[in-house]
């Protein structure tokens, strides 16, 4: 059970940790371990404690091997041709099915081998054992590993308990063959543990990694370059030698509310809801003369953007810890501009979609006020489902809604969504004449290309809290590509 909880974490930041992912993390555990039942009930006339030991190191081995290329392997497997709901079937059986399959031998021989009198005995005495083992493994990993330990580290304790395991049952009168094999599996553990640990990974070098009470983080450089990675995906970038500077395209975008408003000068207050690394709010802060207050659910992720992104609060920046609805519930305070940033891996959290958050989002708005949106989604298309979901539920809140692609491509990306209370519509030509106008820091006319209003929303729903299917209408992405424009002309992959 310790490894299933696992694989949903190793899996989760690729292909998301919908009921889809589980299901399928579910079934191939049940079917490899009832493949090892079959197979191992077969052979356990010859079962001995050589054999349970060759299996135990074997399964450590291939523990090693996820250690050390567990997100390669699972990036491999994401083009294949395969339905959405399918997607993390490969990389599941690739990584778990021959481990857990392993594992499987394990009961019909130790039932073999049991001293207790009798087959059912012998049998309900080897099952009550595991399923003790079983119960402890979920416990102690959901409640203790995952919020303690990072993923990498929690599979290396599981491959040394492994070896540990056949280690015991070498003795009192170890073979030399057997030392040697014991002694190689844990040296390839350490190994694969150790390569890691350095930091070597396919997105730079780690700098920081950790498991937080909501998702794994990770910090890594490549080059100038230090990108927040939450769940596997990038979410925030910083240039080290810039700090300020928009390394993703869609961050430029925070800035056309200042475009949109009559008089840039009176947002006088903006709330992000939502931190990461903090790079709209850090250039807010030395930009305009706007007080910015940031609302975000993980306290490590607050931590790291202080500790390597270079965040400061100050009289100007304000950071406050908790969930974002329930901050804009609590709060007094009037915003002329509050920014939705908050999403994990593909996803924004279905409360802050709804109807009901929009109009306690427009409540606590001045009356020119304006939200804006940052979505993952296609344009078009069937991956296109939530965005124009969440388009037509903020239509039926807000009198204007605009919103801007960050990809020429009609593929999953940032899709930036402007609301305005101001029943004044603002057209494209109007917002290129203040763009070359005004002095806001920042020149936007390439964005402005991607102006679009009036969307055809089809059949979509209005999201409500009573109803709010995100999981199905996030679905048709499942497994997608990922494309975050960066401001040097290049994209990333999520």
């Amino acid at each position: 059970m310790g490894l299933e909880i696992l694989a949903g974490r190793v899996i989760a930041p690729q292909f998301g940790s919908s009921i889809y992912t589980w299901g399928t993390i579910i079934g191939v555990f049940l079917a490899a371990l009832s493949a090892g039942y079959y197979r191992g009930g077969k052979l356990a006339g010859r079962a001995n404690d050589r054999r349970l030991v060759r299996l135990l190191l074997g399964t450590a081995g291939y523990v090693a091997i996820v250690v050390f290329a567990g997100e390669l392997l699972v990036r491999s497997t994401v083009a294949l041709p395969l339905p959405s709901r399918a997607a993390s079937l490969p990389a599941v059986v690739l990584l778990f099915g021959p481990p857990t399959y392993l594992l499987g031998f394990i009961s019909p021989y130790a039932a073999e081998l049991s001293e207790k009198r009798g087959i059912g005995e012998a049998s309900g005495h080897v099952y009550a054992v595991g399923t003790i083992g079983s119960i402890f493994g979920a416990f102690g990993t959901t409640y203790l590993l995952v919020p303690t330990f990072g993923i990498d580290a929690i599979a290396f304790l599981f491959g040394v308990l492994l070896v540990g395991t056949a280690a015991l049952l070498t003795l009192p009168s170890p073979s030399r063959s057997s030392i040697v094999a014991v002694a190689f599996a844990l040296v390839l553990l350490v190994a694969a543990f150790s390569t890691g640990y350095a930091g070597v990974s396919v997105d730079g070098r780690v700098v920081y990694e950790t498991q937080t009470q909501y998702q794994e983080l990770r910090v890594a450089d490549m080059g100038d370059t230090r990108t927040l990675y939450l769940d596997g995906q990038r979410h925030s970038a910083m240039d080290k030698s810039a700090p300020n500077r928009h390394v993703f395209e869609y961050t430029r975008y925070f800035h056309m509310p200042y475009l949109f408003a009559s008089d840039p000068d009176q947002i006088d207050r903006v709330l992000f809801v939502g931190g990461g690394g903090f790079t709209g709010p850090k250039r807010f802060a030395e930009e305009y003369n706007a007080t910015v207050d940031v609302v975000e659910i993980d306290p490590e992720v607050i931590s790291v953007a202080k500790g390597y992104f270079r965040v400061e609060e100050s009289e100007q920046l304000n950071i406050h810890q908790g969930d974002g609805r329930q901050y804009l519930r609590d709060t007094e305070t009037e915003y002329d501009l509050i920014v939705l940033d908050a999403y994990k891996k593909d996803k924004v959290p279905f409360h802050l979609t709804t109807e009901e958050f929009m109009e306690l989002s427009s409540d606590r708005l001045s009356e020119d006020g304006m939200l804006m949106a940052n979505l993952i989604s296609a344009p078009s298309g069937p991956a296109s489902q939530f965005y124009r979901a969440e388009y037509r539920t903020m239509d039926r809140v807000f009198p204007n809604v605009y919103s801007f692609p960050t990809s020429n491509a009609n593929v999953v990306q940032n899709i930036e969504l402007v609301a305005t209370k101001n029943d004044t519509v603002v057209t494209e030509e109007t917002l290129r004449e203040r763009n070359e106008r005004r002095d806001i820091g920042i020149d936007l006319s390439r964005e402005i290309d991607s102006y679009r209003r009036d969307e055809d929303v089809g059949d979509a729903p209005v999201l409500r809290d009573d109803y709010a299917p995100v999981d199905s209408l996030l679905d048709p992405m499942v497994g997608q590509r990922y494309v975050i424009e960066q401001t040097n002309g290049t994209t990333a992959s999520g």
